[in-house]
């Protein structure tokens, strides 16, 4: 699951019109930051967004799936890869992040209420 920094430097270049993203290495992989909520990750130089009911039938519909941290496991995460369609395009992916971020901050304030 390692990140190369080639794709890291374009995944950041192209995150660039939704804020500043700050990476954090994280078990092989990275984690993506904006405004301080953990949105997206990145492992094996594929990069993901947080989904919820609100945003996961679009990737769905883009024909992408789940993360799954463990190849020979069927467990997956709440993190569905990005269409490269989408992270080629700077507006797209803004918007597609923005809903990400906004899908992880629901969980985070739904954490801190329990």
């Amino acid at each position: 699951m390692a990140v190369s920094d080639d794709y890291l430097d374009y995944v950041l270049d192209q995150l660039e019109c939704a804020g500043e993203v700050i990476p954090r290495k994280m078990f092989g992989g990275v984690g993506l930051y904006l405004q301080d909520i953990f949105f997206a990750l990145i492992a094996g130089d594929i990069l993901y967004f947080k989904v919820d009911d609100s945003n996961r039938q679009d990737y769905i519909a883009a024909g992408t799936g789940p993360f799954r941290p463990f190849t020979e496991k069927s467990y997956t995460m709440q993190y569905y890869e990005v269409p490269i369609e989408v992270l080629e395009d700077r507006e797209a992916v803004a918007i597609w992040a923005g809903k990400a971020l906004e899908v992880a901050r629901r969980r985070a304030s739904l954490r801190k209420k329990k």
